[in-house]
């Protein structure tokens, strides 16, 4: 790997999570590298995507990256015109110092000095309206994406035992309560609503379910990884993640500084996600060598989601809260290697919710269901009885190079030839942006929803008296504690 290749911080980049953008010091990161000519190149086709995925962007977002890109090139050429002439002036009076139009030319270097400081100071503006406006743009979009919102979603596979039949009887709540595994109650009075407290073989649960993924997926390659759960709101904005909600809500938690509701903290720190967001960062300002890709690590980190339970959308219980332990998978890889990794995704994710005995289906998600930085995304729904349907709990997608341009993952790839004057053995180097993946191994509340919904075991009176839960999860239980609740099938 080479080293993090930029020569000083860049002054300003990009803050604000949500759907205005500006300008602030705070990043060492430099500024992301978008590709307005593609864009610029077939505005239209651009301009279809946005729409297909309702994009939360302005109607005439393209144009006006358009006109701005173009407005740059023009001031580009300006400056540098402007620049080359003082040269010519400046050298013209270092040679002839004595020259009786030395003070003439030393007139004519001020005009052009303050013409290059104006010219300097509009191009800026350009850059920064440019890159802002480029950066609300989401990703491009997989041909075979299906077009629509979420009732477009395309079956790819489905898979595990038979549905059990829905009822009332199996809602994850009234069964976690019989069995004393969750304290919602405690969560309320201690946090709020949509907190809870996860106790006795609950407890147990969330790190059996986390140990056997982790351990599913150490064993296909990836490297573990303990994520942090405070970030640089800048490095979410450069991963892409920004409210799909038209108000331009915030769906993360931002850490109040100093001057604010008597805490301390810094204000440009929020609580992650998704350890997607810390995973990613691992790789920023990175350079792989050939052979060095792909890279994939498995992270395990708290997820923080200030919109759960927005609207009175599945606010009962588990299914939808703010804080939760999550699994997730993350792959660095060459471009031309991400889909099959996408793929490789798709089977370790199967393997872990077949191993836990879940009817669960596999969807090829639709145009208005993806995030700004997925150019195609699966998700993994399993059958819940006591919902009375179907619910996600996982997903994977492929961010081709949306995330790399902003957080500066590059590769380099070595084309070997002959030399086209000396004709002798020749190596050219070549700098890519690479792919970037990410995919939920375990989000722990949804496999409890689904898991107490389908394991538990009713007595004549349809009450909670035990649950049925997989044995491959017995390796990984903590033992010691006995109610004999337990069943391992």
């Amino acid at each position: 790997m080479l080293a993090r290749p930029w020569a000083r911080p860049l002054a300003r980049t990009l803050r604000g999570i949500g759907a205005r953008c500006y300008w602030t010091q705070i990043s060492d990161l430099p500024a992301p590298v978008l590709n307005y000519k593609a864009i610029a190149q077939d505005a239209e086709a651009h301009a279809r995507n946005f729409d297909i995925r309702k994009s939360l962007v302005p109607e005439d977002a393209v144009q006006s990256i358009v006109s701005l890109r173009a407005r740059r090139v023009e001031l580009k050429r300006q400056s540098e015109e402007a620049a080359r002439q003082r040269k010519k002036v400046t050298d013209q009076i270092k040679k002839n110092p004595g020259d009786p139009e030395v003070k003439k030319a030393a007139l004519e270097g001020k005009v052009l000095k303050e013409r290059l400081v104006e010219v300097t100071a509009q191009l800026e503006d350009v850059e920064n309206r440019l890159l802002s406006l480029a950066l609300r743009l989401p990703n491009d979009t997989h041909p075979d994406v299906p077009v629509g919102p979420e009732s477009a979603a395309k079956l790819l596979s489905e898979h595990g035992p038979p549905l059990t039949e829905a009822s009332p009887q199996r809602d994850h709540v009234t069964i976690a309560n019989a069995l004393k595994l969750l304290d919602l109650d405690s969560g309320r009075l201690v946090t709020g609503s949509s907190w809870y407290y996860l106790v006795n073989e609950g407890a147990l649960l969330e790190m059996a379910l986390t140990n056997y993924a982790m351990s599913l997926a150490v064993k296909r390659g990836f490297t573990p990884v303990m994520t942090p759960d405070v970030i640089r709101a800048d490095a979410a904005q450069r991963c892409g993640f920004q409210p799909r909600d038209p108000d331009g809500a915030s769906q993360m938690y931002h850490i109040a500084p100093d001057n604010e509701v008597g805490t301390s903290g810094h204000a440009d720190l929020i609580l992650a996600g998704t350890a997607e967001i810390p995973l990613a960062g691992m790789f920023a300002g990175q350079t792989f060598k050939p052979k060095e890709l792909p890279r994939k690590v498995v992270g395990l980190g708290h997820a923080f989601r200030a919109e759960a339970g927005a609207g009175g959308a599945d606010t009962r219980g588990l299914y939808r809260v703010h804080q939760f332990t999550k699994l997730e998978l993350f792959a660095v890889t060459p471009a031309d290697e991400s889909e099959a990794t996408m793929e490789e995704f798709r089977s370790l994710q199967t393997e872990i919710f077949e191993g836990l005995g879940l009817t669960f289906r596999v969807l090829d998600m639709p145009t208005e269901e993806l995030g700004a930085s997925a150019y195609r995304k699966y998700d993994m729904e399993a059958w819940m009885p006591g919902r009375g349907k179907w619910g996600e709990i996982s997903s994977t997608s492929n961010c081709t190079d949306y995330q790399s341009r902003r957080l500066h993952i590059r590769y380099q790839t070595n084309e070997h030839g002959l030399h086209p004057e000396t004709k002798k053995p020749w190596t050219v180097t070549t700098s890519h942006f690479a792919h970037t993946l990410n995919g939920t191994a375990v989000a722990v509340p949804r496999l409890i929803v689904a898991l107490l919904e389908n394991g538990a075991v009713l007595n004549d009176a349809g009450e909670a008296v035990a649950l049925n839960l997989p044995k491959a999860l017995l390796p990984f239980w903590v033992n010691g504690l006995d109610r004999g609740i337990i069943r391992w099938i």
